[in-house]
Parts: C-alpha cells; sequence; structure tokens
C-alpha cells in the first residue's frame, strides 16, 4: 500500500469510480489501472437503519463472498490526501473502516487501501448515486457484464438535489 514514495494506492469501487468525484476533494489521485476484488460483492446500503446521507440512499459496499468479484479502479494518491479521504469515507464517524485488500489487475496483484462499511443495512441507492458509479465505470471501461449488474440494480427514486449536481459544475468549469 505504501510505495516510499509518499504515495498509497487505493482502491475504489463506488462513486469514487469517477475521477472527478475523487478529485473535488482528493486532487492527487491519478488513474492507475483497473483491477477487481476477487471473493467481494458490492452491495447497495447505509450503516445503520434510518440514517441519512448526501446521497439521498444507499452507498455501495463490499462484503466478503467466495466467487463474486469487484470491479474497480486503482488510484495512486498523495499520502497528504489520505486524511481527505477518510474523512470523506466517514472513517471518523465510525461508517467505513479502512482495509487492505489485494486487487487482480493486468499489472499484477497490487495491495490497496480500500473501505468497507461498519454495520450494513441493505437499502436502495437513489439514481444520481447509481449514475455517478455507472459513469465511472464506463469512464474506466470495467467489463460490460459488470456494468449491466450495476444498471440493473433498483433505485429508490429520489429526485431532489444530490452529490451529483457538484459534481456537474465542477466537471463543467474544467
Amino acid at each position: 500500500m505504501m510505495s516510499g514514495t509518499g504515495r498509497f494506492m487505493y482502491f475504489a469501487f463506488g462513486s469514487n469510480l469517477l475521477k472527478e468525484r475523487l478529485q473535488m476533494a482528493n486532487p492527487s489521485a491519478t488513474f492507475r489501472c483497473t483491477g477487481r476484488l476477487k471473493d467481494y460483492v458490492m452491495r447497495f446500503g447505509l450503516w445503520a437503519e434510518h440514517v441519512t446521507n448526501q446521497w439521498h440512499g444507499g452507498v455501495a459496499h463490499i462484503s466478503f463472498c467466495p466467487g463474486e468479484e469487484v470491479w474497480g479502479v486503482v488510484w495512486s494518491m498523495s499520502d497528504e490526501d489520505r486524511p481527505s479521504l477518510d474523512n470523506q469515507e466517514g472513517v471518523d464517524r465510525g461508517i467505513y473502516s479502512p482495509m487492505e485488500v489485494n486487487v487482480e489487475t493486468d499489472e499484477g496483484d497490487v495491495c490497496c487501501r480500500t473501505y468497507q462499511m461498519t454495520g450494513f443495512h441493505v437499502c436502495p441507492p437513489a439514481p444520481q448515486y447509481k449514475q455517478v458509479v455507472c459513469m465511472g465505470a464506463k469512464q474506466h471501461s470495467l467489463p460490460v457484464g459488470y456494468l449491466k449488474k450495476i444498471e440493473a440494480v433498483e433505485t429508490n427514486n429520489y429526485s431532489g438535489p444530490s452529490v451529483l449536481d457538484q459534481i456537474s459544475l465542477s466537471t463543467v468549469s474544467n
């Protein structure tokens, strides 16, 4: 995970698949490669029942599940962005816990930091969150079959403002 160069590898599988989303608070993030996490499955949910969040619905979570796989992006990030990433993932609030995983890539296995929800309650994502995850999957050409699985996820039909609005604004201004 630590390379001795002041950088670390981060495996993103949810909204941080999308470069513009991740770089909102973590400007050092640079694409390294795509990869898969074997024996894990991605689901959407919340860390506790009856909580609200900035996405207005379930967010991505990974859990151990033999035979499954989660595709995502390996980002190279400055050590200086680690507190910002931890904050975005709610580590200090007990929402996600950092963990180390070995991600299979075309370059071989890469040891990465990623995050796992501390408590998990199934909850459908808002359409905007699902859209950001799908946009990120397309941006990095994740396997079509995996993208179709994400696209098939039912949403909660939320239609108000969301983080997607901020991402769109920052993308237009760049």
